[in-house]
């Protein structure tokens, strides 16, 4: 893979940065591939780049509808962390951790992961007993965790309310230290980057409109840019999952919401862990651009709108406040939508459908971009194999028929329960 020097980017600024070469090719569809991937989001490119490099499968499109990274791939908080406690999530988003360790030497892109620690308040005691509990369970898998007691996050955390006068008082955390954030734009790049080296069609602006069927099996998709036949296809398009699943005759278990996220003007380094608020849904960290980015709870409708309402900027803004009140004098620099497709259980689904040669990921509730590389790897495994992985066989369709539910409580709320 080309690599550029120091001396070739000092010049290429010289230019006014003009004249770079493509980071992946501007493809024209093909009439036939092996497989056909909706979805040019990190979870879709990362199931192509995993089906050419690990399955030697290169015959892929990947079918954008917008351009690559204008979905919920470049509207999240960009936080990655593997805390989970029910089997089933635990070794699968381990494993999603250890590959973004691994991330920016394989696709040789800097994704820039940054495992600046990712901190969980606890705000009773009760509170600071479950922490132990997933604490261990963590332990038990193999998964860094550490409980700090009031003093200790104190001395690492000095910019919370540790008032006798606080609204919700501050007994201690449950920290991984392995986790933190990833620029969600250079994870989007990279793997398209490293996906079209490997002789991935990257096709954006190409709406999937319809499926085609053969005897209960899908041979193609109908799109704005004319039929394309496939060996098999995976749908992997986030908060549209309902949406394009009906096209194919599907009825899933899914909702799509609206999750607001925001960022403050930049300010110096204040903030140097991503900290989860405990007795509600927050979180925040400080972006390389000195900005705050955080987030709450989902908006309380269901909607596919990238925008949100202002009862939620409201809440978001007085959990911030409540757990640092020196927040107050921030100004808010703007806020964006990504929609969620949440399912009833709050874990995802990677698996084949009722109509074969077609796969489905999606679901992903709060999970989605922590959860990529290991997304990727899985559906990709599914799709070139025709059954799961052992790291992704719990996440099936049926088991919400069978009542078999992967119920992850504390990962954020779901549907019904927000």
């Amino acid at each position: 893979m080309k690599r550029y020097s120091a001396w070739k980017l000092f010049t290429h600024a010289l230019r006014g940065h003009k004249d770079w070469p493509e980071a992946w090719r501007a493809a024209e569809p093909k009439k036939h591939y092996d497989v056909v991937i909706v979805g040019g989001g990190g979870h879709g490119l990362a199931t192509a780049y995993y089906l050419a490099r690990n399955h030697g499968i290169t015959n892929v499109a990947v079918l954008e509808r917008g351009w690559i990274g204008g979905g919920n791939v470049g509207r999240n908080t960009t936080i990655v962390r593997s805390n989970y406690m029910i089997d089933g999530n635990t070794p699968f988003y381990e494993w999603s951790m250890k590959l973004w360790e691994g991330l920016s030497h394989d696709l040789n892109f800097n994704v820039m992961l940054s495992q600046r620690g990712h901190v969980m308040l606890a705000h009773s005691a009760d509170q600071m007993q479950a922490h132990v509990r997933r604490a261990n369970t963590m332990r038990a898998h193999g998964i860094d965790a550490e409980i700090l007691s009031r003093d200790e996050l104190r001395r690492e955390v000095p910019d919370l309310d540790y008032s006798d006068e606080a609204r919700f008082p501050i007994h201690g955390a449950i920290v991984q230290r392995r986790a933190g954030t990833a620029r969600h734009d250079a994870v989007a790049w990279g793997y398209a980057r490293a996906a079209d080296r490997l002789g991935v069609d990257i096709i954006e602006h190409c709406e999937v409109t319809g499926f085609v069927e053969e005897g209960g099996r899908v041979t193609g998709v109908e799109t704005t840019r004319g039929r394309i036949g496939a060996g098999a296809v995976g749908m992997a398009v986030a908060g549209h999952t309902s949406e394009l699943a009906r096209k194919a005759g599907l009825e899933l278990p899914i909702e799509s919401h609206v999750l607001q996220a925001f960022v403050t003007e930049g300010i110096k380094p204040l903030i140097d862990q991503v900290i989860v608020f405990g007795a509600g849904h927050f979180y925040i960290s400080q972006s390389d651009k000195g900005g705050l980015v955080f987030g709450g709870d989902l908006d309380g409708y269901n909607s596919y709108a990238q925008r949100g309402n202002l009862p939620v900027v409201h809440n978001v803004a007085e959990i911030a406040l409540a757990i640092a009140p020196h927040l107050s004098r921030l100004r808010l620099l703007r806020h964006w939508g990504g929609v969620m497709d949440m399912t009833m259980d709050g874990s995802p689904i990677i698996a084949r459908t009722p109509l074969d040669r077609l796969y489905l990921n999606g679901g992903w509730c709060y999970g989605g971009f922590k959860a990529t590389p290991a997304s990727g790897w899985t559906f990709a495994h599914t799709i070139a194999h025709d059954a799961p992985h052992e790291l992704n066989a719990p996440f099936t369709l049926d088991r919400f028929r069978e009542g078999v539910q992967i119920d992850e409580g504390g990962s954020g709320p779901v549907p019904g329960h927000h």
